[in-house]
């Protein structure tokens, strides 16, 4: 059959698209283990073919990334996700024995793990090639064929992964369409088997409306305010250092990233201290026209936060500001803000930007019950060493995954599931998590020749009764 997709699409030609995959996966079934290592491996070999292009277009659309980041947060997990699933493949797809009670022997119970046909991704802009193509090698590893969008907002990575999903699959596999929003709202009310959505959670509400609509099952990766606690007495210099790489990793721009800090108040300024050294430690050459500092993604995204920081000066916040910013490339210097309080808006909307403020609790349980007044976060960091303390402050509160001792590097365990809960998110994915999410689990059950079962058919007699009394206890 012709090739029908193409990467810039109207609207009107989603259905096809997706009807065309459909019957691909219904006239050729479940693909076997070896096909899917096959188009695992094909997948990382093309990635790795285009290394320099991927890292020059994340460049291109972002006017100042490193290369070596982009290698780092980008590729990195990308190929050591991809090679766990081709590791664990085999394990995940074999049949799960299910125990079976006595008053069914001798029969057998056990599930597969089934593809569900197609599934929709829509990936974001802040990390364009890791959270587009990690979703649908997990797509491809469950068995399912996948229609992908990437961001409008990185067309030149957009383009790069377009090439790249073309060289290795057929389009009745899996193909690229690229779009404004209205092209993503069309692609979101599609009848996907499951969509898969990574994005803000405003935009997340629309997603999930619209898959409703189809009874569609959604994976929701989010985002939120992710709190950062500092127990009592640990401002230590590696405490600073490991948070500033966890800000200032991609310019901030991490749904992952470090939000605020709850830091004791009579360890506020040992902190502050530490984070402007650990700052000058890894950024020594400063911000614009840094190799190795990367620039918000576009004027608009600039202009906000600089209007999170305006916002939280004119309510009375201290605002620390750690380098010079470059208005024409929209780079953005690292900013401490102190003497912040819930209502300035920076503690009312997610940063993503390297904005960082700073607020002092007297005691672990005011810290707790801040956390517990805010929406749900999609990750949760807690530096210290006292286990009670951490064991507390982990048991009354709920986030998504938690870092004890670092930031951001929960995301690359590839046997941690990764996902929020309430606003940052709903389901799971990476490893067998994701497999497990994009596959339907099928309970099957053999009738063995003799069971006791048959007791429980007409005619019904005594015997019966006493079996009825056995199974309500």
């Amino acid at each position: 059959m012709e090739d029908v997709m193409s990467d810039t699409v109207f609207p009107a030609d989603l259905s096809r698209f997706l009807d065309h995959q459909r019957a691909a996966f219904l006239r050729d079934g479940p693909p076997a283990l070896k096909q899917r290592r096959a188009d695992l491996r094909r997948l990382k070999a093309e990635v790795l073919k285009r290394r320099i292009d991927i890292v020059r277009a994340l460049r291109a659309d972002f006017g100042q990334r490193s290369e070596r980041e982009s290698a780092i947060v980008e590729l990195i997990p990308l190929i050591q996700s991809i090679n766990y699933m081709i590791r664990h493949l085999a394990c995940w797809m074999r049949p799960e024995r299910r125990h079976v009670s006595a008053y069914f022997q001798f029969g057998r119970a056990w599930i597969i793990r089934q593809p569900i046909g197609v599934v929709g991704i829509i990936a974001p802009w802040n990390y364009p090639v890791s959270l587009a193509l990690v979703p649908l090698a997990t797509a491809i590893a469950a068995g399912n064929r996948a229609m992908l969008k990437p961001s409008e907002f990185t067309p030149v990575t957009s383009a790069v992964i377009g090439e790249i999903v073309r060289a290795v699959f057929p389009s009745e596999q899996v193909s690229v369409v690229t779009g404004d929003g209205e092209v993503g709202a069309a692609f979101s009310a599609l009848p996907f088997d499951h969509l898969f959505f990574t994005g803000s959670t405003a935009v997340g509400r629309k997603v999930a409306e619209a898959a409703a609509r189809n009874l569609t099952p959604v994976t929701l990766e989010l985002g939120g305010k992710s709190p950062v606690v500092i127990e009592p007495g640990f401002s230590r210099e590696w405490v600073a250092d490991r948070l500033v790489f966890g800000k200032l990793t991609n310019g901030g721009q991490t749904c992952i990233a470090p939000d605020y800090v709850l830091v004791h108040e009579n360890d506020r300024d040992a902190f502050v201290a530490a984070y402007q050294a650990g700052v000058k430690k890894q950024h020594p050459g400063g911000y614009a026209g840094s190799s190795d500092y990367t620039a918000i993604l576009n004027q608009h995204h600039y202009e906000r936060l600089q209007g999170l920081i305006d916002n939280a000066e004119t309510q009375g916040a201290q605002v620390i500001r750690l380098g010079s910013n470059s208005d024409e490339g929209h780079v953005l210097a690292p900013v401490l803000l102190l003497d912040v309080t819930p209502q300035m808006t920076v503690m009312q909307e997610e940063i993503f930007g390297p904005v960082l403020p700073v607020l002092t609790y007297r005691t672990l349980d005011e810290a707790i019950a801040f956390i517990n007044e805010r929406p749900r976060p999609l990750a949760l960091y807690y530096f210290g060493d006292n286990r009670a303390e951490r064991d507390r402050v982990l048991r009354r509160t709920v986030s998504g995954n938690v870092t004890i001792n670092g930031a951001l590097l929960h995301i690359a365990q590839d046997d941690l599931p990764f996902g929020g809960v309430g606003d940052s998110g709903i389901g799971a994915y990476h490893g067998k998590e994701g497999f497990i999410a994009l596959t339907h689990p099928r309970g099957i059950y053999r009738q063995g020749r003799f069971s006791a079962a048959t007791l429980l058919q007409p005619p019904f007699d005594r015997l019966t009764d006493v079996i009825t009394n056995l199974l309500l206890r």
